[in-house]
């Protein structure tokens, strides 16, 4: 699997101006795709290849071990299915679903060669861009490996993250957003829904809650899980205390999908921490 030729031209599927200016802000918030510069970018959404789904229709199936594409979603449900044992009937038991333009699915048989983790079934009429191994290997794969080694070591020295395993802490670097603040400038803001969870990288961070600063956050210490866990609003302001800061996050349903619940990962070491959640 992804084994390279020394010369590659990926596949053309002409599209429209506004196809291709939708493909690109999908692609922007995806974690696979976020790190190409502009020429790869511009080959994978050449590459993309319109895929339509009917109510019903199977996508995906579970234990597939030649998985050939990726897909990213521009319209439709569709519902993930995952059999926990070989006696379970059907489909096995719905886990999760896709409902957002710009999803992205199947890429995880393709990052880490190995067979598809679950089955995903059209719940309506579908949508969906995808991308080929071959594609993805040479264009894509590279870049998101990349930066998981970039991040890996950094991980691993997170207190929080002490427990995962390397498999764990590899999708974990794939799926990291990184963002830069400036002094003064609000990375969570009291009051409102928590849907991602930070790690500061670099520079400095203090809590405000209700005026008043109650506490303080250096480069590798987190924030942000408590508000997920608890499905309640943001508890205070998280605001940058240097002159500019450098913030990984991670939103919930990446989180989820890759390592599992995150209110199972954090809760585990929640309870010697109480800033600002």
């Amino acid at each position: 699997w992804n084994k390279k030729t020394t010369t590659y031209t990926p596949p053309f599927y002409q599209k429209p101006p506004e196809t291709e200016q939708r493909l690109r802000g999908a692609l922007a918030k995806s974690f696979m795709f976020n790190s190409l510069d502009e020429k790869d970018m511009k080959a994978v959404i050449g590459a993309f290849r319109q895929v339509d789904k009917n109510p019903g229709d199977i996508v995906i199936q579970q234990g597939d071990t030649d998985a050939k594409e990726l897909f990213m979603v521009e319209k439709g449900e569709l519902h993930v299915f995952k059999k926990f044992s070989q006696s379970e009937t059907g489909d096995g038991k719905r886990v999760f679903q896709y409902d957002s333009a710009g999803d992205v699915f199947g890429e995880l048989a393709l990052l880490y060669n190995c067979p598809r983790a679950a089955s995903i079934r059209a719940a309506s009429k579908c949508i969906l861009w995808s991308i080929d191994r071959e594609t993805f290997s040479h264009l894509v794969k590279d870049a998101a490996s990349r930066k998981r080694n970039k991040y890996e070591n950094f991980l691993k020295s997170v207190d929080i993250l002490g427990s995962l395993d390397s498999f764990e802490i590899g999708q974990m670097a794939d799926a990291l957003q990184a963002r830069t603040f400036k002094k003064n400038e609000k990375v969570i803001t009291q009051g409102d829904v928590g849907n991602e969870f930070f790690i500061l990288e670099e520079g400095a961070a203090c809590a405000v809650k209700d005026g008043t600063r109650v506490k303080e956050y250096k480069e590798k210490e987190y924030f942000g899980e408590l508000a997920l866990i608890r499905s309640q609003p943001r508890a205070a302001d998280v605001v940058i205390d240097s002159p500019t800061a450098k913030v990984l996050c991670i939103d919930r349903k990446s989180f989820k999908r890759l390592l599992g619940p995150l209110d199972k990962i954090l809760e585990q070491r929640a309870a010697s921490y109480t800033g600002a959640k």
